[in-house]
């Protein structure tokens, strides 16, 4: 079983992001770094124990031979599943997108996309060539199956095609996380013009098909099988993994439909500038007159170059203000502290994060201050914005 992409907002830049732990970088595709989490390890083995059984039936008194043999056939498993996150990709790159890394897992794979597609047909794209790969593959495999001789390669051959066919039909089911999912998603929201729709139907979708998932072993004896503890164990594992992704996106959707709500320009305090060897008391006299809500230091010439941090102010005793600078309370504006005014949705969440402070100089076009954003009253916004919602 496959991830479906994991498009995140915005595009990455500066340093790489450190290797994740629990992970072993094995190379790069397309430009973007492999990786393979431990866990991946033990299901290696674990397909190495139940392949053995076969491999003994094929060839014989192999020995402990029969267990590298089903461990190769684990490592070629796996490079299937690389190609199809491979797939998505190149895809992804195709529209633009970076792609951080591909990570194979006990599951299957994820491929880490950094951006949110514009349109449906790049959700619809970078969504199905996945799971097309995959049954590709498994159609190539066919195709060999027929022609390979009996023994270890035909058993190869044959697992890789029931492995491939299962993934490719299974990843388009439509449920968020699976590959199916984001094609629902892509097909509401071509139908509604709303992405946000999209995404609810499709975390529904994963939600339900969770549930089917823990129903199945209640199905398998009518079908004359009867679950094993292997059998359960993986069945819950997938409906949790399921459930647990549907309703991660569910949440997400949620959250960032309160975002057009939030705008930079609004949400501005009205500030005075003062230069910064000021005396803090006369700063803070002369702020209450304006009735501004900030303050600004600014050299002799007018250039910005320190926000009053609000927190150090108050903590400043008032006996204490006529006798230090405004300076001693402010933090100099480096470059992620300076902010276009027109910021608004999902742009301002992304500045927010890439530089964590409490206050942000909100600046014009042209370079003149507008205002000053403070953190508190974006998550204020942020918070009536759902109870609107």
């Amino acid at each position: 079983m496959n991830d479906s992409p994991g498009p995140r907002p915005g595009h990455r830049s500066g340093p790489a992001p450190e290797r994740p732990p629990g992970t072993l970088r094995i190379g790069t595709i397309a430009g973007s770094d492999v990786l393979v989490t431990s866990s991946w390890f033990l299901v290696a083995a674990l397909i190495a124990v139940l392949i053995a059984p076969g491999v003994e039936r094929e060839v014989p008194g192999l020995g402990v031979w029969k267990y590298v043999a089903g461990l190769a056939f684990a490592v070629l498993l796996y490079l299937s599943v690389l190609m199809h996150e491979a797939s998505h990709a190149v895809m992804a790159r195709h529209y633009g997108f970076p792609v951080s890394s591909i990570t194979l897992h006990f599951l299957g794979g994820m491929t880490a996309i950094e951006g949110e597609a514009r349109r449906p047909r790049e959700e619809f794209m970078i969504a199905v060539v996945g799971p097309l790969t995959s049954i590709g593959v498994g159609a190539g495999a066919l195709a060999l199956w027929f022609v390979v001789p009996d023994g270890l390669l035909k058993l190869a051959t044959g697992g890789l095609v029931v492995a491939n066919l299962l993934v490719g039909v299974l990843n388009l089911v439509p449920g968020l996380p699976l590959d199916g999912g984001r094609v629902l998603k892509a097909g509401v929201w071509k139908l509604t013009g709303d992405p946000h729709r999209g995404t609810l139907a499709a975390g529904w979708g994963g939600r339900v098909v969770a549930l089917l998932v823990l129903c199945w072993p209640l199905a398998m004896p009518l079908l004359g099988f009867e679950p094993d503890v292997i059998d359960l164990v993986l069945v819950f594992v997938i409906a949790l993994f399921l459930w647990t992704g549907a309703s991660a996106a569910l949440t997400s959707t949620r959250l960032r439909r309160r975002l057009p709500a939030l705008v930079a320009r609004d949400l501005a305090r009205r500030t005075i500038a003062v230069p910064d060897d000021l005396p803090l008391a006369e700063a803070v006299r002369r702020a209450q007159q304006a009735q501004a809500g900030s303050i600004v230091t600014v050299t002799s010439s007018g250039r910005p170059v320190g926000l009053v941090s609000e927190t150090a102010l108050v903590a400043t005793p008032e006996e204490r203000r006529p006798w230090v600078s405004v300076s001693t309370v402010s933090r100099t504006l480096d470059e992620g502290l300076r902010l276009p005014v027109t910021l608004h949705g999902e742009e301002l969440v992304r500045a927010l994060t890439q530089t964590r402070a409490d206050e942000y100089l909100l600046e014009e076009d042209d370079g003149r201050i507008y205002g000053v954003l403070v953190t508190a009253d974006v998550d204020r916004a942020f918070r009536e914005a759902g109870a609107r919602g």
